[in-house]
């Protein structure tokens, strides 16, 4: 890179940051455990809206990984959410009413988080419907991958987001709190993934699954994108700069071989699609906080009206990690 593209690199860093100070005074603190996290600790931040329903296995599915304590944003949640997060030792929350488009779809609030408290700790940032997998996750925890990364002195680690769904109509089968969603979203798209790289900070842009096949089948270049950063070895001068799709310092998005490669990777098994989804849609199309407008939930809530199945013959059903690692969607790499 040029001087000249450093810098702006280094100004927009700074941006971000100055961004972060100033909306970490939206943020109230409703129960705060922090004082509980010791060196070493893995973390997770999340940034939720009336996710009730999904706390309960979400919880269960990231202690079994190893995750030692939750750091969570409730924008204003009316659904009871906090009953499944109150008095819980490894789970601090804080509260906003603030705009979640104006903090750039909760990024600068979790950067706040991330530079207050997440300093030194391996990190990792998801959504409520959002399952990290990575090789060998069926038998060794997270600290596994996050020893073996330090020990490859690499500070950030990728997972693309695979889109998982059931088979026949969303509303055919009713989730129930508390339940593993995979049991219902068992499917999901083994190829029709394209793949750019984003010549300012380095990344890569994935597009493709259900979401480009079905709802944005007309302008498939404007459906959400698939990669992303989620798991990094913080540093308070660190920052996201969109959701988890880059990063900035740059360095941090080189986690892809230029042409796949055999880089270690994992995946994020993305349990958007049951039948919670269509009431989802209406809502968080109304709210109007989301990129671009809404475009992505007011293009789900149109094509839903005609109750589409996402499931088509080239569909395959999920198995473990080491299906996924066949099939090229992630990779072992040199982690033995």
């Amino acid at each position: 890179m040029g001087l000249w593209s450093t810098y702006k690199l280094r100004l927009r860093r700074k941006r971000y940051l100055l961004r972060a100070r100033r909306k970490a005074r939206q943020l109230t603190s409703v129960q705060d455990h922090t004082a509980q996290i010791k060196p070493g600790d893995t973390l997770l931040v999340c940034t939720l809206y009336n996710e009730a329903i999904r706390m309960p296995y979400f919880l269960r599915y990231y202690r079994d990984l190893g995750i030692d304590h939750f750091l969570i944003i409730d924008n204003d949640s009316d659904d009871g959410v906090m009953d499944h997060l109150e008095g819980q030792p490894d789970i601090s929350v804080w509260h906003t009413a603030g705009s979640y488009k104006a903090a750039r779809f909760g990024v600068d609030w979790m950067n706040a988080l991330q530079r207050r408290y997440c300093h030194g700790h391996w990190t990792l940032v998801v959504d409520p419907d959002e399952f990290f997998i990575y090789p060998f996750c069926d038998s060794r925890p997270i600290q596994a991958l996050t020893d073996w990364l330090d020990a490859a002195n690499q500070r950030s680690f990728p997972a693309m987001l695979l889109d998982m769904y059931p088979k026949g109509h969303l509303t055919d089968q009713a989730y129930q709190s508390g339940q593993d969603p995979l049991e219902i979203a068992q499917w999901f798209d083994p190829g029709n993934y394209t793949i750019s790289t984003n010549p300012q900070l380095g990344n890569l842009w994935i597009q493709g699954g259900p979401r480009a096949r079905v709802f944005f089948e007309d302008v498939p270049k404007n459906a959400p994108a698939l990669n992303k950063t989620p798991l990094v070895k913080w540093d308070r001068s660190y920052a996201y700069a969109s959701s988890t799709h880059s990063l900035v310092p740059r360095g941090l998005n080189k986690v892809y071989e230029e042409w796949g490669g055999e880089k270690t990777s994992g995946i994020l098994l993305h349990t958007k699609f049951l039948d919670t989804f269509t009431e989802k849609a209406k809502e968080e199309a109304a709210r109007n906080q989301h990129y671009a407008g809404g475009a992505e939930y007011a293009a789900y809530a149109k094509a839903l009206k005609d109750h589409p199945e996402l499931w088509c013959e080239w569909s395959e059903k999920y198995i473990n990690w080491r299906q996924l690692e066949i099939l090229g969607l992630m990779s072992k790499g040199s982690w033995a």
